[in-house]
């Protein structure tokens, strides 16, 4: 084995991007690749709208994303 010596300071840079990595991995599952549960656009946007988080100009633009897309059905 070769030893390496960097900067402190990368290496904290390191171990935090790392940190962060297994914190998505673990939140999504370990699948962060997997086709979405759904390909009805209608149905995506239908529960964007029901969070109540997002205003009428993002929704649009997401349905005109959607339909665009050939994975989703309109």
């Amino acid at each position: 084995m070769t030893t390496i010596t960097i900067p402190q300071k990368e290496y904290q840079k390191l171990v935090e991007k790392s940190l962060r990595y297994e914190y998505i991995r673990q939140i999504m599952g370990g699948n962060l690749f997997s086709p979405p549960p759904t390909r009805n656009a209608k149905k995506v946007i239908d529960e964007f709208k029901k969070t109540g988080l997002y205003n009428q100009k993002f929704l649009e633009s997401l349905k005109r994303g959607l339909s665009q897309s050939s994975y989703f059905k309109a």
